[in-house]
C-alpha cells in the first residue's frame, strides 16, 4: 500500500472514531437531560403534612377546590384564589362574590356526593369544623383532602402560605401573610407594657359561654393589654355562671353575638351593678367575623378590641371604632 492510501485510510479511521465519540457525548448529554427533565418534574409535585398529621401529596397546584368552612373561603380570596373555589360551606359570605359559589352544606357538615359532583382535586378543611370521619370517607373515596388547624393568630399567617403552596399563588400568599404579621407586630408591641385589664368575652347567653387563653381570642386580650378573667378555665369555650362572672368583677365585657347588631343579651349585664364593667358602661359589641373567623380581618378585630380594651384603661366608656 503506497504511503498516500495509508495517509487517507488514517484519516476515515480518525474520522469515524471522533464521530463515534461525538455521538457518544451527544447521547450522554440526552440522557443527562431526560434525567434532569424527571427530577424537573419530580420536584414540581407538591408535598405537604397537614395538622391531622397526614401527608398531602399534589402532582400540580390545584385549580378545583371545595372550600369547608367561611375562613377558607376568606383566606383564598385574600391570596387571589377565590376563582378556584367551586363549592363551599353555608355562611361562607366574605367577600361578596363568595355568595356565589354552590354550596355543599354547613361547617359541621358537608355532603359527600355533593362534594363528589364537583369534582375537586383539593378539599379544604378546618378541623374545628368538618368531623374527621367526613374527611375520612371523603379520603377513602380518593380526595385529596387538607385539614387545618388555624389555633393561633401566627397560623392565620402560615396558612396562607400553605394555600399559596396548594394553589400556586405564592407570591401573592407569602405578602399578604407578610404584612399581617409585621401589622399584628405593631399593635403588640405598642400595648406591650400597657396596664392589665380584666376582660370577660361572652361568646354566648344561653349558656353562658367564654373562651380561655388557648384560643384566638384568649391571644388577642393578651395581645391588648388585657387580663382574660376566664384565661385558665381548662375548657377552650367553658360555660360559666353569673356568679362566676360577677366574681371574676371584669372591667369590660365584649360580646360578640351572631351578626352586625349588638345583641340584646348584653344588657342584661346591667342588673348586676356590682360588676365593674357596668359601672364603667364597658359593654361592647364587636362583630364575630372580625374575631372569630380566623382571617386576616382578625386585625380589625384586634384593632377594635385594643380600642375598647384602652378607653376603659383610661377611664373612658367604650365606643370602639376602627383604628386606622
Amino acid at each position: 500500500m503506497t504511503l498516500k492510501k495509508v495517509s487517507v485510510f488514517t484519516e476515515i479511521l480518525e474520522l469515524r472514531l471522533m464521530s463515534r465519540v461525538v455521538l457518544s457525548v451527544f447521547a450522554s448529554m440526552w440522557i443527562w437531560l431526560c434525567l434532569l427533565n424527571g427530577a424537573v418534574a419530580a420536584d414540581t409535585k407538591i408535598r405537604l403534612t397537614d395538622d391531622s398529621g397526614v401527608v398531602i401529596e399534589l402532582e400540580q397546584p390545584a385549580k378545583r377546590v371545595v372550600a369547608l368552612a367561611p375562613n377558607i373561603v376568606e383566606n383564598l380570596w385574600a391570596i387571589g384564589a377565590g376563582g378556584y373555589i367551586v363549592g363551599t360551606v353555608e355562611h361562607s359570605d366574605f367577600p361578596v362574590e363568595a355568595k356565589r359559589i354552590t354550596r355543599v352544606g354547613n361547617y359541621a357538615s358537608a355532603s359527600i356526593e355533593a362534594i363528589l359532583a364537583l369534582q375537586p382535586d383539593l378539599v379544604l378543611a378546618w378541623q374545628a369544623g368538618i368531623s374527621m370521619s367526613t374527611v375520612n370517607k371523603l379520603r377513602a373515596l380518593g380526595l385529596t383532602v387538607y385539614v387545618d388547624a388555624l389555633p393561633t393568630v401566627q397560623d392565620i399567617a402560615n396558612t396562607l402560605r400553605v394555600y399559596g403552596t396548594l394553589l400556586g399563588v405564592s407570591e401573592r400568599a407569602n405578602q399578604q401573610a407578610e404584612q399581617f404579621e409585621r401589622d399584628m407586630l405593631d399593635l403588640e408591641k405598642f400595648y406591650e407594657d400597657a396596664e392589665r385589664v380584666p376582660v370577660f368575652y361572652q361568646v354566648w347567653h344561653d349558656p353562658i359561654q367564654t373562651l380561655n387563653n388557648n384560643s384566638l381570642i384568649g391571644e388577642i386580650i393578651g395581645l391588648c393589654g388585657g387580663k382574660n378573667v376566664f384565661g385558665d378555665a381548662l375548657s377552650v369555650a367553658p360555660i360559666v355562671s353569673v356568679e362566676g362572672v360577677i366574681a371574676a368583677d371584669p372591667d369590660i365585657i365584649v360580646a360578640s353575638g351572631r351578626g352586625d347588631e349588638r345583641p340584646e343579651w348584653l344588657d342584661k349585664w346591667l342588673k348586676f351593678p356590682e360588676i365593674s364593667a357596668v359601672k364603667q358602661s364597658a359593654l361592647v359589641h364587636i362583630h364575630p367575623d372580625i374575631l372569630q373567623r380566623h382571617t386576616l380581618r382578625v386585625l380589625q378585630g384586634a384593632k377594635e378590641m385594643c380600642l375598647a380594651i384602652d378607653q376603659v384603661r383610661q377611664g373612658q366608656p367604650s365606643s370602639p371604632t376602627v383604628l386606622k
